[in-house]
């Protein structure tokens, strides 16, 4: 089943994939529905189709109580920027503000030269979860995202601690769809690839991970509860800008594409933040979309 969360003319809705068409539910986004205990769509239509062409994608969870990220968790990534695999799991926060939808524009962190690219699998808790063993963790997984990890290498590295670096505003793209772990399975191993301006900068597997999605969720529900709508960022896989010689980044007008087997695709028109403040305002509520699916 695939899920997305989509702007309308009366705010963000809640839709299911049916076929080539995104369905409305009664439900204000894919958190809401997830917090609705996930019911069957069919009984839970609110609106005329909409074409998936034509569809306007918010980011598949647009307001996320918590956005969890993980660190250094592809073998490959670990090994190029020269560190050891880790006995525990990085973690690290990102802020709701940060996501976009599948087209928008993402837009360039102001005073940073190393702007890295990092595609990812985002696993989205679908139930109330704390101190859960393996089963229940599993349990608590309503499926999976594609997502990347925009980073301002430069802001990251100011400190010992990345935040600065990862929770820049209209940075990180999230969706378009939701994919139930019913037609994944809880620990997927699917091909992910991250392209830029065409031309394909990292290509892993997700089964690559060394702490997989099971595991980071029984991990992190130790330490906080975690809720319907949470979202992980598993960590990316080798291939990074920041990793390469020379270092490449991202630029005005580099279009950023994000792809997982199953889960579909992102694809993101890199932009400048304007420095008007009312530019900048207008620039998060009028995103522009790529009309790429």
């Amino acid at each position: 089943m695939r899920l997305a969360t989509i702007r309308t003319q009366h705010g963000t809705r809640a839709a299911a994939l049916d076929g080539d068409r995104l369905v409305p539910l009664r439900f204000a986004d894919v958190r809401a529905w997830l917090e609705a205990g996930a019911p069957d769509w069919t009984g839970n239509v609110d609106g005329a189709p909409v074409p998936r062409a034509q569809a306007d994608f918010a980011p598949v969870v647009p307001t996320p109580g918590k956005v969890i990220c993980v660190g250094l968790n592809y073998r490959d990534h670990i090994l190029e920027m020269g560190r050891s695999l880790p006995e525990y799991p990085t973690l690290f926060a990102k802020f709701a503000d940060a996501l976009v939808g599948a087209h928008d524009d993402v837009v360039l962190p102001a005073g940073s030269g190393a702007v890295d690219w990092e595609g990812e699998l985002a696993v989205v808790v679908g139930r109330t979860v704390a101190h859960a063993d393996g089963a229940e963790a599993r349990d608590a997984i309503a499926g999976f995202a594609v997502a990347n990890d925009v980073s301002a290498r430069d802001f990251q590295r100011r400190t010992n601690e990345w935040l600065q670096g990862k929770t820049f505003d209209t940075t990180t793209p999230l969706g378009p769809y939701l994919v139930t772990a019913d037609e994944t399975g809880t620990e997927p191993d699917l091909e992910i690839t991250c392209s830029v301006d065409g031309v394909v900068k990292q290509q892993s597997r997700t089964g690559e991970l060394v702490f997989g999605p099971v595991e980071l969720v029984r991990y992190i529900s130790a330490i906080t509860t975690l809720r319907p709508g949470d979202v992980i960022l598993t960590g990316t896989p080798g291939g990074v800008g920041d990793g390469r010689d020379p270092k490449e980044y991202l630029r005005r007008d580099s279009v950023l594409t994000t792809s997982i087997e199953t889960l579909g695709q992102a694809q993101n028109l890199c932009v400048d933040r304007r420095t008007s403040p009312a530019a900048a305002a207008d620039s998060t509520d009028t995103r522009t979309t790529l009309h790429v699916h």
